[in-house]
């Protein structure tokens, strides 16, 4: 029969509680891998949100300025007044057809 020292059922003790330790130190470890790595994943997908919307924005400011440039084009003076000439067949009034209409002078009370 061999004979335990009163010190071995401590040191095993002490090897569970050592053994218990690392295993939940394993399990942190493992936990704040998996946290670091869904946080880097999370983070690229923003990114590359971020830059999808920044290359929208800049197709809009294009957008933008072309349309205010066709708006001022097809605004211009002189191009409605040929297209009035020409399409719509409208000419300038005579002299003779043209007639001043003089505004009332505004009295001091209907100011």
């Amino acid at each position: 029969m061999t004979r335990r020292s009163p010190n071995e059922g401590e040191n095993r003790s002490a090897q569970r509680e050592g053994g218990l330790m690392c295993l939940v130190l394993l399990a942190v470890l493992v936990a704040c891998a998996l946290s670091l790595v869904t946080s880097r994943h999370q983070a690229r997908r923003l990114f590359v949100a971020l830059e999808r919307a920044q290359a929208e924005a800049r197709a809009y400011d294009i957008e933008h300025g072309q349309l205010q440039l066709e708006q001022s084009t097809w605004g211009m003076p002189a191009r409605v007044e040929k297209i009035a000439r020409e399409q719509l067949k409208m000419q300038l009034p005579t002299a003779a057809r043209t007639e001043i209409v003089a505004l009332p002078a505004r009295t001091e009370a209907s100011r």
